[in-house]
């Protein structure tokens, strides 16, 4: 999908804002994930650490939680930003969790507070990948 400029800065500012929600005091690394859905809508979500740390879960993963509550069923785009200066990309977990609700062309932004800094698509990060259409969904 071809991602305008102007939608690039929505999600920025929206993974931006979800990252400066972050509940990261164990690793210091606050995350933020904003996902466009297929009715246009976008979603954020931030890193929430827990003391039990397998407990805690993604920026991604909170992102979806809030498109799914929303009625949202296929994400289009998803922008993840971490503090940079080093691009990063979602987790294996969570590119996991992307395919189960987007297909191999999702475009994947990676950002940081000073902007989009790389774009794949989730075939290109997940490749072969394992989803719904494997079990006849």
């Amino acid at each position: 999908m071809d991602i305008s400029d102007d939608l690039k800065r929505q999600l920025l500012e929206a993974a931006l804002a979800a990252r400066s929600r972050s509940h990261s005091p164990y690793s210091g690394y606050a995350v933020g994930a904003a996902v466009l859905d297929e009715q246009g809508r976008i979603h954020a979500g931030a890193n929430i650490e827990n003391a039990a740390y397998p407990q805690g879960w993604c920026a991604e993963a909170s992102a979806l939680t809030g498109m799914v509550m929303a009625g949202g069923k296929r994400a289009v785009a998803v922008l993840v930003s971490g503090p940079g200066p080093e691009v990063i990309t979602p987790c294996g977990g969570c590119r996991q969790k992307l395919r189960e609700f987007a297909l191999p062309d999702l475009t994947i932004l990676a950002a940081d507070p000073g902007g989009v800094r790389a774009q794949w698509t989730l075939d290109e990060l997940l490749p072969h990948s394992f989803g719904p259409n494997h079990l006849g969904n």
